[in-house]
C-alpha cells in the first residue's frame, strides 16, 4: 500500500475557480443533439421538456451544466443560422456536416430551441460562428437577433418566432479550428479574416466577449504575431486538446493506462505555454485575453479514422465509445490542471456531453445511464465559484516509470467550506492518505469514485457498475485526517 501525506496549503491561494472550466460542448454529431439531448415534440416513448429529452436533462441538471458551446464544431462552419428558426415547415431541411459525417438535418433544434435548453440547464450559452461557408454579414446578423434591444426587423423577427426579449448571449466563437474543418486557412490569413470579423460583431455588440481560434504553438505564435497590435478584439483564445494515445477504450495495457493519463497532465501544460505567448504579446497592454480550451477530452480509436490505432475504428464511425473508470481518472487529472490555471484558463468545455466521445452521459432508446466521467464531474461541483488552494505531496510513491506522485489532490474554499479532491492514479496499488487540511470543522460530506477494474464501465444493462460511495474519513489529529483510497480512484471530501 501507498502512504502518503498531502498539505493543503491555506497561504497559497491560486485563483478563483470560474464555473466555466466546467463547461460542456453539444455538437450537431452523431447522437449527441439529435436523439442524445433532442427527440423533439412528438416522441411518444420518451417524455420530454418541450423536445429535451427528460432524463438527460436532469441528469445535466444535477451534474451541473454551468456553461454550453452549441452548435460546433466543424459542423458550425456549414451551418447557417436562418435554417434553424421559424416555424417546423419554413425550416430547411440541410446536408449536416461535421467530421466526415454526412446526415439529413431538419434543424429542429436551433436557436430558440437550443436557448431553452440553457434555460432548463441553467447553463450560459456559447455559441460557435460559421466563418468557413458563412459571411460576416450573417455572423452579425444572427448577434442582433440574440442580443439586440433596439426595434430593428432582426429583432421584430425574433418576437414573431416566441422571444421578445434578447438572448443576451456574450460568448461568440469566430470559427473553430480554421487551421483544419473550418477553411484549412493559415495562421495569417486567419488573424486578418478574424480581425475584420471581430470588428464588425463589436460594432453590433460591444458587450460580445469574441474567442479566437488557436491551434499548436507554431499556430498561435503567428496569429499572436499579425495581430499585436488588435488584440484588444480578442477577449478568449481557443484552444482543443484530444488524448489519443490510450490505446483501445476497454482492452488497453497498463502501458496505456498510463499514457492516458500522462496526456490528460499535459494539458496544463499546453495551457500553461499558450498563457506565456498571449503575455509576451500583450507586453504592458493592460487588456485580458482568456484561455478558452473549448473542447477536450479522450478520443478512442473506435471512434476515429485517424490518428493512432485508428484502424480499429468502428464501420460506420458514430462517434461513440466506451467511458471507463481510466477515463474518469484522467478528467481529475485534467481537473486539477485547470484549477492549477486558473488564473489564466477562462472557459473549457468537455467534448461532448450526450453520446459522442468522452460523454458524461449516454442513451439508447428509452435507456439513460451515466458514465464515471459524469460522477466525477458531479464531485468537484463544491469547487466551482470557490477559491483554488495549492496543494502539496510532502510524502508519498511515484507511479511505475513516471516522476509523479502517485496520489495527488486539488483544494479550495468557498461557500461550501473546504473542499479536497484527491486522485490515486496508481493502476494496481490503494493508497493510505493523511491529510493536512488546516483550520477546518467536521467531515461534512465525503465520497469515492472506484472500481475493482480501470476497465469497468457503466451501461444499459448494468448501469451502476461505477457509481460514488461514501468515504469513511477519520481525524488524526489537530487539522489532520486519514482516509484510504482503493487503486485508479478519485474522491472528494467536504469539510464545513
Amino acid at each position: 500500500m501507498i502512504e502518503t501525506t498531502l498539505m493543503i496549503r491555506d497561504d497559497a491561494p491560486i485563483g478563483t475557480i470560474s464555473p466555466r472550466l466546467y463547461g460542456h460542448f453539444a455538437e450537431h454529431l452523431g447522437r449527441c443533439c439529435y436523439d442524445g439531448l433532442w427527440v423533439g415534440t412528438k416522441n411518444a416513448v420518451v417524455p420530454t421538456y418541450n423536445g429535451f429529452r427528460k432524463d438527460v436533462v436532469d441528469a445535466l441538471k444535477a451534474m451541473p451544466v454551468p456553461l454550453l458551446r452549441w452548435p460546433g464544431g466543424c459542423y458550425a462552419d456549414h451551418y447557417h443560422w436562418r435554417d434553424g428558426i421559424g416555424t417546423a415547415e419554413q425550416r430547411a431541411v440541410r446536408l449536416g456536416m461535421s467530421c466526415g459525417l454526412q446526415v439529413e438535418d431538419d434543424n429542429s433544434l436551433g436557436t430558440h430551441e437550443f436557448m431553452a435548453l440553457c434555460r432548463l440547464l441553467g447553463a450560459e450559452p456559447y455559441l460557435a460562428g460559421n466563418m468557413g461557408s458563412g459571411s460576416v454579414q450573417e455572423m452579425c446578423d444572427w448577434v442582433e437577433y440574440c442580443n439586440t434591444r433596439v426595434n430593428t426587423n432582426l429583432a421584430r423577427e425574433r418576437t414573431a418566432n416566441g422571444s421578445a426579449e434578447p438572448f443576451d448571449v456574450v460568448l461568440w466563437g469566430v470559427g473553430n479550428e480554421n487551421w483544419g474543418c473550418g477553411g484549412n486557412y493559415d495562421a495569417e490569413s486567419y488573424a486578418r479574416e478574424y480581425r475584420r470579423y471581430a470588428t464588425m460583431l463589436r460594432h453590433v455588440e460591444p458587450r460580445a466577449q469574441l474567442v479566437a481560434c488557436g491551434h499548436d504553438d507554431a499556430w498561435n505564435l503567428e496569429f499572436l504575431k499579425t495581430n499585436q497590435r488588435h488584440l484588444g478584439l480578442m477577449d478568449h483564445f481557443s484552444i482543443h486538446r484530444y488524448w489519443i494515445n490510450g490505446g483501445t477504450e476497454l482492452d488497453f495495457s497498463e502501458e496505456q493506462y498510463y499514457t492516458l493519463l500522462a496526456e490528460a497532465e499535459a494539458t496544463e501544460d499546453f495551457v500553461r505555454r499558450t498563457a506565456e505567448y498571449i503575455r509576451e504579446s500583450l507586453g504592458t497592454n493592460t487588456h485580458k485575453v482568456g484561455i478558452a480550451l473549448d473542447e477536450w477530452g479522450v478520443w478512442h480509436p473506435e471512434a476515429r479514422s485517424w490518428g493512432p490505432d485508428n484502424e480499429l475504428h468502428r464501420s460506420p464511425i458514430t462517434y461513440e465509445q466506451a467511458g471507463t473508470m481510466r477515463d474518469a481518472v484522467a478528467t481529475a487529472i485534467a481537473l486539477e490542471g485547470f484549477h492549477h490555471q486558473c488564473d489564466v484558463l477562462a472557459l473549457a468545455n468537455l467534448a461532448q456531453i450526450v453520446n459522442v466521445l468522452h460523454a458524461p452521459v449516454m442513451t439508447e432508446g428509452a435507456a439513460m445511464w451515466l458514465t464515471p466521467t459524469y460522477y466525477t464531474l458531479q464531485m468537484h461541483t463544491p469547487h466551482l465559484g470557490a477559491m483554488a488552494l495549492k496543494v502539496d505531496v510532502t510524502e508519498g510513491s511515484s507511479m511505475p516509470g513516471h516522476v509523479n506522485a502517485a496520489v495527488t489532490a486539488t483544494a479550495s474554499t468557498g461557500q461550501h467550506g473546504k473542499t479536497v479532491t484527491l486522485v490515486n492514479r496508481h493502476f494496481s496499488e490503494s493508497a493510505s492518505v493523511r491529510l493536512a487540511a488546516g483550520a477546518v470543522g467536521q467531515v461534512v460530506n465525503a465520497m469515492l469514485l472506484a472500481s475493482d477494474s480501470p476497465r469497468a464501465v457503466n451501461s444499459a444493462q448494468d448501469p451502476d457498475c461505477v457509481k460514488p460511495v461514501s468515504l469513511a474519513v477519520q481525524a488524526d489529529g489537530a487539522g489532520q485526517w486519514r482516509l484510504e483510497l482503493p487503486a485508479h480512484s478519485i474522491a472528494t471530501v467536504v469539510f464545513g
